[in-house]
């Protein structure tokens, strides 16, 4: 039986893996992207600031289990502590209350954001089933991508045995500007797997 938590043996792999990428992204991709689309200064080329994991939980409300479950599972994702989201206003209709705890975010920089991009290209993507890509469309007009995944286990950390429900997420990787053409080409190069036309 797998354990509900951080793994700490794979903390030298992690750092291995953030360097990796962080290396190709500096050697290889900005200045590919540079010359692709003819930008004057490597500098004006979009950068990665951070990417944001979110876990709607909208079932909390009648169990709040759910939620520290699916709290350890993020934090077992990502290597860092999620903060809990709460609802701005009450709706009747959903039996939400105001300050109810209807979710749970991270957002990653730096070190842990390559690393987590690492694993989720490399690691996670490849084991949906009939996985042919991510879509293209999901793109905003600053030029940054989110991604639905309908479950979290598909990453190893999260031990198929002990989930209760399947939880989803939203990851968006957020650039510090556009377009999208430069932020689509980045990623591309940083391995994420998108869907053929």
């Amino acid at each position: 039986m797998g354990q509900r938590v951080v793994n700490a043996n794979n903390v030298e792999q992690r750092i291995k893996m953030k360097a990796r990428l962080a290396e190709k992204l500096q050697k290889e991709v900005l200045p590919a992207v540079q010359e692709k689309f003819g930008v004057k200064n490597i500098m004006a080329v979009p950068r990665l600031q951070k990417i944001v994991v979110n876990m709607g939980v909208g079932e909390a409300v009648a169990d709040i289990n759910i939620l520290e479950t699916a709290v350890k599972d993020l934090t077992a994702i990502t290597g860092q502590k999620p903060i809990v989201r709460k609802a701005r206003k009450a709706i009747s209709n959903f039996k939400l209350r105001e300050n109810a705890p209807v979710g749970c975010k991270v957002t990653l920089r730096g070190d842990k954001m390559y690393e987590f991009l690492d694993r989720l290209v490399n690691i996670a993507l490849p084991r949906i089933r009939d996985f042919n890509g991510v879509s293209r469309k999901s793109f905003d007009k600053g030029g940054n991508y989110t991604l639905g995944l309908s479950e979290q286990t598909i990453f190893p950390e999260i031990p198929t045995d002990q989930i209760p429900r399947p939880q989803g997420m939203d990851i968006s990787f957020v650039f510090n500007h556009g377009p999208e053409e430069q932020t689509f080409e980045i990623l591309s190069l940083l391995g994420m797997p998108f869907r053929k036309r």
